[in-house]
């Protein structure tokens, strides 16, 4: 039997990047699981309200914070790869901070972002596994590593 692999696909949650890379290793058969924060973002803010009303700016942020890292923290100590997406339009702490969590715990992981953003992110990228341009890149290095074939009948040993 194959290992499945877990990944973790943190970062931006403006653009498809997630439904790229989960589309095209499904149809390349590729042994993955998938997982990820909450990407509702009024929903990630919210979610420590059912805890109680906190002041808004602050506690809000703080109580909804702690109660998403429930899942970030247990999600990436879980996974045995993280895939860090930062877009160049917002500031995503969050990602640099699940990458540097990554780097902590010895988690293997790609970053994935456009070239504008390489001196901001690079202390990132130096702990990363690799760097990719692109959601097909990441799909081809997910490939590689669990072993699965390419077109050609290519695989990395198994």
């Amino acid at each position: 039997m194959k290992k499945i692999w877990s990944v973790y696909l943190s970062g931006e949650i403006h653009t498809d990047w997630r439904e790229r890379i989960m589309q095209a290793s499904e149809a390349a058969g590729l042994p993955l699981s998938f997982h990820s924060p909450v990407t509702n973002h009024e929903a990630s803010d919210a979610a420590g309200d059912v805890l109680g009303q906190a002041e808004a700016g602050f506690w809000r942020d703080h109580q909804s914070s702690k109660v998403n890292s429930i899942r970030t923290r247990t999600q990436i100590q879980q996974c045995d790869v993280a895939v860090i997406r930062f877009g160049s339009q917002y500031k995503q702490w969050n990602a640099a901070f699940d990458a540097g969590y990554c780097a902590a715990l010895g988690k293997p992981y790609i970053t994935l972002h456009d070239a504008d953003i390489i001196h901001p992110l690079k202390e990132v990228d130096a702990a990363a596994m690799g760097w990719a341009q692109t959601p097909e890149q990441v799909v081809e290095v997910l490939r590689y590593v669990s072993g699965t074939p390419d077109a050609a009948g290519c695989q990395a040993a198994g």
